[in-house]
């Protein structure tokens, strides 16, 4: 990770940590760095934020300072502008976004040519611009200079992309959306409505302060509530920039990203859809779906916390799909970075096709007990591999055996250590990760 890039751009609070004048000069930067050969073409995308429009402005007065011309999406989803910058040969693409952060966080995310995160060299070269480590760069002048272009239309041939992508109708299907006041609010209810779905929505009122305020895919039991007291067949709840999708079943049940990766890979694989039966997951998914996929002869991957392992891991082998327990999905077919809306099609789908329920087609799945602590340390690598605390990690590992595992790793972003237990029952898992943080302590790894 970069000083102000992290692993999903540069995110912190509006005009605190991410500056207009941050802004200003990513988009000088970026509009110099892919215009040196000829006039770069950049999309822009934003959530609900208020302070969304500020780095727009920013972001645009930027690029065209330096002779860029600057393509407004206007308030759109993540996966809208990767696939705008893929299929409408954009130089980058920029998404303005927190996420699933609150309302006063903001971040700028880049996305290059190929719908991909931006490398990480290029990203280096924009902190050193920001900084003043390399130089000046020049101002367009007369008509070099560059201009911004409205493009809702683009906005709108996204919207077209998704629903070319459904199989069937979804008539009389009650579908219920949490748009987490968020990116979706401007897409996910067309979608469903033009695929004959009887959509009902909440949370699709944003008002720049909102956004994912007892909301969305992370607040999920709000959606819970909904499908039961209106009797929906299946619900689905987004995030801020709606790169998620967390799903809740016909008798309120939460179907997070491991049991849409059991849903959809099943499905995939009987249809021979599913290259080496192979789905890619994190090593935080649940114990409980690979059972599952042993059970069925699904094979399965496991890489680092993070979508952007997720998806290397598939690039590098051709897997078809991959994802994160916090419903981060990717449909290699369709898609190079989680989709929200696209999730919810695809599971959509296997609903429509198997005519089984969401909850019948889970109901496999026994997912286990997780308990995932923080604990802040002086030093991660220190209080990870203390002998003590590994003796501790083995005790716990021996006890469980095949009926649950414990997890201790270090945190990419903050100075503590997680202590992740699976078990049979919530009582043994906050006994032993309660058992390994009295070793951490005892050892005097632990600060305030």
């Amino acid at each position: 990770m970069g000083k102000y890039f992290g692993t999903d751009g540069f995110r912190g609070e509006a005009n605190v940590v991410l500056t207009v004048e941050h802004a200003f000069k990513v988009g000088r930067y970026l509009g110099w760095y892919y215009g040196q050969e000829h006039k770069a073409r950049i999309v822009i995308g934003k959530d609900t934020r208020r302070s969304s429009y500020m780095f727009e402005y920013a972001l645009a007065a930027g690029l065209t300072a330096s002779g860029a011309d600057a393509y407004l999406l206007h308030v759109t989803t993540t996966p809208s502008v990767s696939y705008m910058v893929r299929t409408e040969d954009f130089d980058c693409g920029i998404m303005i976004s927190a996420s699933h952060n609150p309302y006063y966080d903001n971040g700028i995310k880049v996305i290059n040519s190929k719908g991909q995160k931006l490398e990480a060299e290029v990203e280096a070269k924009v902190e050193a611009y920001i900084d003043g480590e390399s130089g000046e760069i020049p101002l367009a002048k007369k008509e070099a200079i560059g201009r911004t272009v409205d493009y809702a239309a683009g906005r709108n041939r996204y919207i077209g992309h998704l629903i070319s992508l459904a199989t069937r109708s979804f008539k009389d299907v009650k579908v219920g959306l949490d748009c987490s006041n968020g990116s979706s609010s401007s897409i996910a209810k067309s979608v469903f409505d033009a695929l004959g779905a009887k959509t009902y929505v909440i949370n699709n009122e944003p008002d720049g302060t909102n956004i994912n305020t007892n909301c969305g895919s992370t607040h999920i039991n709000v959606l819970q509530e909904y499908v039961k007291e209106n009797g929906l067949d299946v619900g689905f709840a987004y995030d801020g920039d709606a790169d998620r999708c967390i799903a809740v079943d016909e008798n309120g049940n939460v179907v997070d990203g491991d049991l849409i990766l059991y849903v959809c890979g099943k499905y995939m694989k009987e249809h021979g859809q599913l290259k080496d039966d192979t789905i890619v997951t994190t090593i935080m998914s649940n114990l409980g779906l690979y059972k599952a996929c042993d059970k069925i002869g699904m094979k399965y991957e496991k890489t680092q916390v993070g979508d952007k392992y997720v998806y290397e891991n598939m690039v590098k082998n051709g897997f078809m799909l991959g994802g994160e327990q916090s419903g981060h999905i990717i449909f290699s077919k369709h898609a190079t970075t989680g989709d929200g809306i696209l999730t919810s099609l695809m599971l959509m789908e296997v609903i429509m096709e198997t005519k089984q329920s969401l909850g019948q087609l889970t109901e496999e799945v026994k997912i286990y007990p997780q308990l995932l602590k923080n604990v802040r340390v002086a030093d991660k690598k220190t209080a990870r591999e203390n002998p003590e605390v590994v003796k501790a990690v083995d005790a716990v590992a021996e006890a469980l055996g095949d009926d649950g595992r414990i997890l201790v790793r270090e945190s990419g972003t903050e100075p503590v250590i997680r202590v992740m237990v699976e078990a049979a029952t919530d009582e043994l898992c906050e006994k032993y990760v309660t058992q390994v943080i009295d070793v951490i302590e005892k050892e005097g790894l632990i600060v305030e």
